[in-house]
């Protein structure tokens, strides 16, 4: 099944139910009010939705036009969102660049962060900050919205948790991040608000793509309508199993918490970055110092997760512009 949420003036806005080819869209908020309230009570609303989505699908008349522009993050908001760090090809490129020291367990515990869940960012909607000074940066990734999770789940139970998968961008602040980092607290005002792809997903909307907990979907990033990077989401060095089970490891996650894998990364060059401060490492390395800079007001990013080697994509597009707040 396909959802969106259409932006209605409420805080979690209205369910819809979209068509596999993303052409059309039906209302469902007589069986859900809201994505948030669909995966919540997912045992008693999963079959009327399915059977919705059915009759959408085989019936050309059914429904009508699916616009985008007119939808809100299908979650526009979350009890909680955990950002990982599952491509370890990424952390280790920085450790390379700046001659850090390795982080401990690195290969065997994931890293993970809580970042701000209240406030996510519609496809198309602007994205407004307040200083070209921050280094403002992009980070494609994808994620996983879950039903309730047991404190202590293994992964394989935690992969069964999974709900829906989502594509986003996970909005980042370069040069506030060091300082927070050093402190031991962690990312506070250098993640704003995370931006989605219009279309959540059940798992097996992606057929083989999706597998051993991982999006095998190559993420083309665009900026400013020029190719930055195509890496492959199954590339992963921890599956969504691992990152479940590790932010349950203490505690219970809520139903709609979402889990994301970080910076897309793979470890061959030609398929270029999802975010700019890799491709920022990558020039250090290769040639001592950076050379491309951050965004600046006014800029456009494009999103998009597709099949490899073809157009096709399961989420929608992200397609925003970076301006003053």
């Amino acid at each position: 099944m396909k959802f969106a949420t259409l932006k209605d003036h409420t805080i979690d806005g209205r369910l819809l139910v979209v068509s596999r080819d993303l052409a059309r869209c039906v209302d469902a908020s007589a069986i859900a009010p809201s994505l948030l309230h669909a995966v919540q009570n997912w045992s008693s609303v999963e079959a009327a939705l399915r059977q919705l989505y059915d009759t959408l699908n085989n019936d050309a008349s059914a429904g009508q036009p699916f616009d985008p522009r007119l939808c809100a993050a299908p979650l526009p908001r979350s009890p909680q969102w955990c950002d990982g760090s599952a491509f370890l090809n990424h952390a280790n490129l920085m450790e390379q660049a700046f001659k850090t020291p390795p982080i401990p367990d690195l290969d065997t515990i994931p890293l993970m962060y809580q970042g701000a869940s209240d406030d996510f960012l519609g496809p198309h909607d602007s994205v407004s900050l307040p200083s070209e000074a921050d280094g403002i940066d992009f980070e494609g990734e994808f994620g996983v919205i879950l039903d309730r999770v047991a404190m202590s789940s293994t992964p394989d139970q935690a992969l069964q948790r999974v709900r829906l998968l989502v594509q986003l961008n996970d909005w980042s602040l370069r040069a506030m991040g060091p300082r927070e980092m050093r402190t031991g607290f962690g990312f506070l005002q250098a993640k704003p608000s995370t931006s989605f792809a219009p279309v959540a997903v059940t798992p097996d909307e992606l057929g083989d793509a999706w597998r051993d907990g991982r999006v095998h979907l190559e993420l083309h990033v665009e900026w400013n309508g020029a190719h930055f990077g195509h890496p492959n989401g199954g590339q992963m060095s921890f599956g969504f199993g691992d990152l479940i089970a590790h932010a349950a490891r203490t505690r219970k996650l809520s139903a709609g918490t979402i889990i994301g894998t970080g910076t897309v990364s793979n470890t061959s060059r030609e398929v270029g970055s999802a975010c700019i401060a890799e491709r920022r490492v990558i020039e250090v390395i290769d040639h001592g110092e950076p050379h491309t800079g951050f965004m600046r007001f006014g800029d456009r990013l494009r999103m998009q997760a597709r099949v490899p080697g073809t157009e096709v994509g399961p989420f929608g597009v992200i397609e925003q512009q970076v301006i003053k707040a």
